[in-house]
């Protein structure tokens, strides 16, 4: 049995990859499904330790992508990517030729078409699943042809066929499925006991308006609160030297930690100590909520189809969140809204078990068992 997986080149994708690998490979070991090779097909590894850790042999695609908000430097790259494109199938077609996998996974992005495009050709079964709840072009298209279409928002399977979505939710690792023991997560950290925890999570690879805001707020935050702040890797440096000056002569400055990623045993962690989460509205809302958090929701406004921001009021409206627009976004509405949240227990009560309640649990594991079944039915 032989499996493909493709998505493109952010945690966003990469990681509900891994969390259906997690899956997958469980089945095999349960099943002693002999002969299995499962391999991550895009233009990026992310991650070639957790690559490595879950068997998945990483086979490099390079492709183009198409813009939606073009100027006249979009339209250029545009023109000169569809050359990229075409070499990226013609270079898909011949590689899941030559590993003839018995079925594929799309999680979608831009860098997963040429591999969808080559299974299409070679009527290799395809299996995908969409985050968003207004899905990609990518997926749109993909969910023509696809066996079985896996959705996290019931929304997005108004854009599917009804006989072949399902709603599952979000793959979730497990290994950061439910957060780290508080006394733990605190004392991994340095932090006190008795003072609250904001989590900022700007996404795999940060975020600069998340990132300037909280150091704006910071001297106004640290009276209160403590903060780990995951900053991206490329803005760490930056974002560190800001808050040293910021906070030079202040007496609380030890309660802002920055860190430029939390890989899997420090998000954990970092998800045990929290209060409440500061994030982009990402996949990584279906993290916050299977740890039961509230969250302060701050949506990417410019992005294909208004995804994120469709994300962050679908998840509002289940109670589970704040949701803070880039154009308001400023020091003092941010600081007032924590204050708002973290101050009254009822309101934060309310939107913790509002959090639970929206996590659908065991994801992975649906998909990971409709993965299997298509493929040894294929394979026979």
């Amino acid at each position: 049995m032989k499996i493909v997986f493709t998505g493109g080149g952010t945690g966003g994708h990469f990681y509900p990859i891994i969390a259906v690998a997690e899956m997958v490979n469980q089945i095999i070991d349960e099943e002693n499904i002999l002969k299995s090779e499962l391999y991550f097909i895009s233009d990026n590894p992310f991650d070639r330790e957790l690559l490595f850790e879950n068997g998945l042999i990483y086979e490099e695609i390079k492709t183009g992508k198409r813009r939606t908000h073009t100027g006249i430097k979009g339209a250029i790259l545009n023109f000169f990517d569809l050359f990229k494109i075409f070499f990226g199938v013609l270079n898909a077609i011949f590689k899941i030729f030559s590993i003839y996998p018995d079925a594929v996974f799309g999680k979608g992005g831009y860098a997963s078409f040429p591999t969808l495009f080559a299974a299409r050709i070679l009527r290799i079964p395809v299996v995908i699943h969409e985050s968003d709840s207004a899905p990609g072009r990518v997926n749109r298209w993909a969910g023509r042809f696809a066996k079985k279409i896996a959705v996290s928002f019931a929304e997005a399977g108004d854009f599917f066929p009804k006989d072949h979505v399902a709603w599952t939710g979000q793959p979730i690792r497990t290994e950061i499925e439910h957060p780290a023991d508080k006394e733990e997560a605190l004392e991994y950290f340095k932090l006190e006991s008795s003072i609250p925890v904001i989590l900022v999570l700007g996404g795999s690879l940060g975020a600069e308006l998340i990132n300037n805001t909280i150091i704006d707020a910071l001297p106004r935050l640290v009276k209160d609160y403590q903060i780990v702040h995951q900053t991206g890797i490329k803005n760490f440096e930056a974002v560190k030297e800001r808050a040293d000056v910021v906070l030079n002569d202040n007496r609380h400055k030890l309660r802002y930690l920055p860190v430029a990623f939390l890989s899997t045993l420090p998000l954990k962690m970092a998800a045990g100590a929290a209060t409440i989460i500061i994030s982009r509205a990402g996949s990584m809302l279906f993290e916050i909520s299977s740890w039961g958090l509230p969250s302060i929701l701050v949506p990417i406004t410019n992005t294909n189809l208004n995804h994120q921001k469709k994300n962050a009021f679908n998840y509002a409206r289940s109670g589970a969140c704040s949701v803070i627009e880039e154009a308001n976004m400023t020091a003092n509405i941010l600081c007032g809204e924590i204050d708002r949240i973290v101050g009254d227990k009822e309101i934060y009560d309310n939107m913790s078990e509002s959090a639970k309640n929206f996590n659908k649990t065991n994801a992975g594991a649906k998909i990971a068992r409709a993965l299997v079944d298509i493929a040894l039915s294929h394979e026979k």
